[in-house]
């Protein structure tokens, strides 16, 4: 199953990802502004010396990153979307952007190495999302923040969005997105909240666009959380 799933994503899925998501219209500014959620409260004026990025995918979220750093590694664990990340890096012109291939489950980095640890719509695809937290603060300093972007999939807002939207694209080029969401979205946005509750004491969330919590009419929950 787990080859399956990747083969789909490869051949089907993926090179479009970014143009079916990001585009023009309300679902790209639906996904753009997830991105946002987590980034406006850090202006230019903040600092994490080193940040890590689990789950990059085509590298979007760089752009929306406003504060400083003297290191940005972007990791992904499919190696076919290395070539997007080297691209986003090279396009960046910052020398202190790095790409890697790292299983966002089983990172190999020493405890306690960076300030921020950011995976955006990555924690909804990942089986034992309780598990893969706890490795996320082990390389994460105390006082480090990670910044997660679930969607509050499968809530009615979100389904409806994805109806009229990615959906009917997906279709009309004969993929099979029904299929494809079942084997990728693993977690769905109650559970996610409550395990993300459970493993940070210190949290900042931010619903959207609603601004409090509800699952069923919100899109997106994006969580800023400081590790003890």
């Amino acid at each position: 199953m787990a080859m399956e799933k990747k083969e789909l994503w490869s051949t089907e899925h993926a090179e479009k990802y970014e143009s079916e998501n990001y585009g023009s219209g309300m679902a790209g500014y639906v996904m753009r502004r997830s991105h946002s959620l987590i980034e406006d409260e850090f202006s230019s004026d903040r600092h994490f010396s080193d940040v890590l990025e689990v789950g990059a995918g085509s590298g979007i979220h760089l752009s929306f990153v406003r504060h400083s750093f003297d290191s940005y590694t972007m990791t992904d664990g499919y190696e076919p979307m290395l070539a997007q990340l080297e691209a986003v890096r090279d396009r960046s012109g910052n020398p202190n952007v790095r790409v890697e291939l790292k299983d966002a489950a089983r990172l190999d980095y020493p405890d306690n190495t960076f300030d921020r640890l950011i995976a955006t719509h990555v924690l909804e695809h990942m089986p034992s999302a309780h598990m893969v937290l706890e490795e996320w603060k082990r390389v994460v300093k105390p006082g480090g923040v990670i910044s997660v972007v679930v969607p509050c999939d499968p809530g009615m807002a979100w389904r409806l969005g994805r109806y009229f939207g990615p959906r009917a694209a997906a279709k009309r080029r004969g993929i099979d997105y029904d299929y494809i969401q079942a084997l990728e979205h693993v977690n769905s946005i109650t559970n996610l909240n409550a395990i993300t509750d459970h493993h940070f004491a210190d949290q900042r969330k931010y619903w959207w666009p609603l601004r409090f919590e509800q699952t069923d009419l919100n899109l997106i929950l994006g969580i800023n959380a400081i590790v003890a």
